[in-house]
């Protein structure tokens, strides 16, 4: 197994629940800082705050259009810019899992690249919920992710059915392009998981527990 340093190097250290306080997202930022994570992942309304408090010392990811994607693209453009301007350094998009029922794959291409416009040059995450998903529809979306502007191709918003699946994480890594990332989120647990994901192939692990086993000594 990988030293723990270097999986926690590739943790999105993550708090995305809606009673989150300030002194919450603090000890998110203070942890990520210790334990040298990828970014912490907060919302969208503490990331200002955050931002004054970590002065540069941490990675500061936010969402938008989540959980449920189903917003407008103009408001899905507006969250991002106001999230790069409030301090954001990483953006993570939910699709509009709707359209892709609909076959409406062109769409969803030109709303990622207009929240991408958005970000001005900020990584670009794009959470597909891959467990309202079948196979194809994610293989599709694959193919989606690689015509865009995006970076990361994500699996799940951690708020929906199920988080990642080690074979949707094997799905994607066959389909996805290497100029593109993949960021497997969503009920990882384990450090041995968390391992097995970085060897199948997810650049980023999207997590609220991997720290938390560090920081507890709870994973001898």
């Amino acid at each position: 197994m990988r030293e723990i340093e270097e999986i926690l190097n590739k943790v999105d250290h993550t708090l995305l629940g809606v009673d989150a306080t300030w002194d919450d997202i603090k000890m998110i930022v203070d942890d990520g800082i210790r334990y040298n994570t990828a970014s912490v992942c907060i919302p969208p309304s503490f990331v200002k705050r955050a931002n004054e408090y970590a002065q540069g010392r941490i990675k500061l990811c936010t969402v938008i259009g989540f959980p449920n994607g189903y917003s407008t693209t103009g408001t899905k453009c507006f969250e991002a810019e106001d999230a790069v301007n409030n301090g954001a350094d990483e953006i993570d998009m939910v699709i509009n899992v709707g359209w892709v029922k609909e076959g409406k794959y062109d769409d969803i291409l030109s709303e990622i690249n207009e929240v991408k416009k958005a970000c001005h040059n900020r990584l670009l995450k794009v959470i597909i919920e891959t467990c309202l998903l079948t196979d194809e529809e994610i293989i599709n979306m694959c193919k989606v992710i690689n015509k865009s502007d995006a970076d990361y191709i994500k699996t799940s918003t951690g708020f929906s059915t199920e988080g990642a699946t080690f074979e949707v994480v094997n799905l994607m890594k066959e389909n996805i392009d290497s100029s593109k990332m993949i960021k497997a989120a969503g009920g990882i647990s384990s450090l041995e998981d968390a391992d097995r994901y970085l060897d199948i192939g997810a650049n980023r692990l999207g997590t609220s527990r991997i720290v938390k086993l560090v920081k507890n000594n709870t994973y001898v």
